[in-house]
């Protein structure tokens, strides 16, 4: 087991989908009220009475009693453990998102288990009560919207639910949004007589805190705004003898979305919808197979953090294991009309755009390791709108709009002007994944099905793709670049990527025409980006450098097209540059891409350079006073971030898991 001391920015909680995602942005789950990852609070309470003394363990309220002392805190893959210690009592508290990318049906099941184990350190047996809460915040996007509170029994589950008055379902879209249609429950399994409150928070915490029971009776007062008096559903679990013999209960947190996405105006239900099924038999499954599941998370996370360490070391692992939840909660999953699995993620924190392909691309990795049935289908709906009258551009789109509705490009020009597009980046995007898929795969439905259009963006990367012109790749913040020869190197990549899919669907003759030229504009690029020691950001900027990530497919495809030590010479430059938070993006700036530095650390061959470059981020990730989930742009000086927090695109760091395909 790792002795590694690790203090994430923030600590995963809850995490599902763009809009039922809970974070801890603190060291300890009493510092703070626990948030959505755009920063705004949804509120959860943790208090325990033990032998009738009363201490707070997550949130901030009540202030008048003590907190209970936080030993550790331990995040895997799909499970974050809290470790506590007070009174002659042990308490750990584990927050589970069982998300098993294999299994769509446990992995779209939007349910946390919160888990609560207890047992004795000093001997003695103790009397425990545990008290848990959440406010209405979880189903609001503003604290002045109204909403409604429910009550009901399934089987021999309590079920506590919020839902905002309004219910526009799909209604709002942007970045900086919250949900405020659907129902979120707080399920009880086991309740008995006055275990469970609906009402003012502030009344039931205090009413435990001092008296060690909940109100007798639920205050019904809705509608309701937020912030009027601040309404939670509330639950108390006891534990009447403690000893040394640890003890555990738990609850079901979760959130029915209703409608998760709108797919060119087709308003789509979440993919453990696609049956019928309905939340309270969902409710039922969840907690009946709540040890079966737990056990297989916890077999998962241990597998997986043996495969990190053995590839990166205890620090790559670390950085790996936070940033799973982190990958998957920032996309929604369902099924088309047709029975099509499609997936889309949200731009979180950047603009809030959905289905962006160059987000797609960084966190690509992930899903090809875990899943490519996942990458499938966050390319297909790019390459269905693609083939619409209304995409009339011959390179591919960069986005599919802004979440939650996906009903064609928003960002730059969108589908009416070529101002503030990126073509070479998204065709080259598309042909590397499309490629990689089916690589991975080993069949070729998903290119049949497109070919003519990625024959078109083929043959536009081979138009303008060696010497980009003056436009945007996918580090668009920092502005627009001619030249640019790590853009090249994609396009290169994708020539290749083109003509691996000719292979894969047996045709030799073009398959060696494109790999062939995929080769000649090597030669070129070798001309062009040679700058003595290193290669150039931009062709015609004498002594530029820039991280040349894109390189790495020539690894993962098993390509011959450029000499090995292209990357050698790169890393060799790459290990005098680099800052004390990692290696900078390029020459001009101090701020880096933290999915881009794990791409170049695959670069070379040797573990303890891998390290090299892993280690200043995970450094970075230790110390940065900016508490935000896993931000991918930081200052490689300041360790302070840039922008960019909670995005899909750190499934990136998971590329040293693929062996070439």
């Amino acid at each position: 087991m790792s002795t590694e001391k690790f203090r994430p920015p923030s600590i995963p909680l809850v995490t599902h989908t763009p809009y039922f995602s809970i974070w801890c942005m603190a060291n300890q789950l009493a510092d703070v009220w626990s948030t959505h990852w755009t920063g705004h609070s949804q509120s959860m309470c943790g208090l325990i009475r033990i032998d009738g003394s009363a201490l707070r363990f997550m949130g901030l309220q009540p202030t008048d009693i003590p907190v209970l002392t936080q030993k550790s805190v331990t995040v895997s893959a799909t499970t974050t453990t809290f470790e506590f210690e007070e009174y002659g009592i042990a308490l750990s508290v584990e927050f589970l998102s069982p998300l098993l990318p294999k299994d769509l049906d446990l992995l779209t099941r939007p349910v946390t288990y919160v888990n609560f184990t207890l047992h004795a350190t000093d001997g003695n047996e103790h009397s425990v009560e545990i008290y848990f809460d959440n406010t209405a915040e979880l189903v609001v996007n503003d604290v002045n919207q109204k909403v409604l509170a429910a009550q009901h029994n399934v089987k021999d589950i309590q079920v506590l639910s919020f839902k905002s008055v309004e219910q526009l379902i799909l209604g709002k879209k942007g970045d900086d949004v919250r949900i405020d249609w659907g129902i979120q429950y707080l399920a009880i399994p086991e309740a008995t007589q006055g275990q469970t409150f609906i009402g003012a928070t502030e009344l039931s915490r205090n009413t435990f805190a001092h008296q060690g029971i909940l109100p007798n009776s639920n205050t019904m007062k809705f509608p309701r705004a937020v912030n009027d008096d601040w309404p939670g559903i509330s639950a108390v679990l006891t534990f009447n003898k403690v000893s040394r013999y640890p003890v555990s209960r738990h609850l079901l947190l979760a959130y029915d979305e209703l409608y998760s996405v709108e797919y060119f105006h087709r308003k789509l239900k979440p993919y453990w919808k696609r049956n019928g099924l309905q939340i309270d038999e969902l409710l039922i499954r969840a907690e009946s197979e709540y040890v079966s599941v737990r056990n297989r998370c916890n077999e998962f996370n241990r597998i997986l953090r043996q495969e990190l360490n053995d590839r990166g070391g205890t620090k790559y692992s670390k950085i790996a294991e936070l940033a799973f939840r982190q990958c998957l909660s920032a996309h929604a999953i369902v099924q088309d009309v047709d029975g099509t699995l499609l997936m889309f993620s949200k731009e979180n924190s950047s603009n809030g755009c959905m289905g962006t392909i160059d987000v797609t691309y960084p966190g690509a990795p992930f899903f090809l390791y875990f899943n490519s049935d996942l990458l499938k289908a966050q390319i297909v709906p790019v390459l269905n709108y693609a083939a619409r009258p209304s995409w009339k551009f011959p390179f591919a789109p960069h986005d599919l709009g802004i979440y939650p509705q996906a009903n064609g490009q928003v960002y730059g020009g969108g589908e009416h002007s070529e101002q503030y597009q990126m073509p070479v980046e998204e065709c080259g995007n598309m042909l590397i994944l499309t490629a990689a898929v089916c690589k991975i795969q080993n069949k070729t439905d998903l290119a049949d099905q497109h070919w003519e259009i990625l024959q078109k963006w083929a043959h536009y990367i081979l138009l303008f793709g060696l010497n980009p012109s003056n436009q945007l790749c996918t580090d668009d913040f920092a502005g627009h670049l001619a030249h640019n020869a790590n853009l090249s190197l994609k396009a290169i990549m994708a020539i290749g990527a083109f003509a691996k899919l000719c292979e894969l669907r047996m045709d030799k003759t073009q398959a060696d025409f494109f790999y062939l030229i995929a080769q000649k504009m090597a030669a070129k690029w070798l001309t062009l980006a040679d700058d003595g020691d290193h290669y150039r950001l931009a062709f015609d900027r004498k002594g530029s450098w820039s991280q040349k990530y894109n390189l790495v497919w020539q690894q993962l495809f098993n390509f011959n097209i450029f000499p090995t030590s292209v990357a050698q010479k790169e890393i060799n430059y790459y290990l005098k540059h680099q800052n004390k938070f990692g290696l900078p993006l390029d020459y001009r700036a101090d701020y880096t891409k933290a999915d881009w530095i794990v791409w170049t650390a695959c670069l070379t061959k040797t573990k303890q350079v891998f390290q090299a470059f892993i280690t200043p981020l995970y450094d970075f990730l230790n110390v940065s006073v900016d508490r935000v989930p896993f931000s991918d742009l930081y200052d490689t000086k300041t360790g302070r971030q840039v922008g960019f927090h909670a995005r899909s695109v750190v499934g990136g760091v998971f590329l040293p898991l693929l062996k070439p395909f």
